[in-house]
């Protein structure tokens, strides 16, 4: 395989794996599983109301830094990197 196709799966791999995550706290613990969620409390809230309201946003920008993170790795993998 060549290495622009071995990047852009790497790459495609990567923005994957954000989105899951992205997609399982904002959709499935802030919207499905509210109410089992909501028996936790964190810092005098619901868990399930905390990851909708706040939750999300913060593992969003998160992701954004990880993702910033791995895709700096990747460039230097593959010598695509700024210098």
């Amino acid at each position: 395989m060549s290495d622009r196709a071995s990047y852009w799966k790497a790459n495609l791999r990567l923005v994957a794996l954000c989105l899951v995550i992205w997609f399982t706290v904002s959709y499935v613990f802030g919207i499905i599983l509210v109410e089992p969620l909501n028996n936790i409390r964190l810092g005098g809230y619901k868990l399930g109301f905390w990851f909708a309201q706040q939750g999300s946003m913060y593992v969003f920008v998160l992701l954004i830094f990880f993702y910033a993170w791995r895709m700096g790795k990747l460039d230097r993998k593959f010598n695509v990197h700024e210098d």
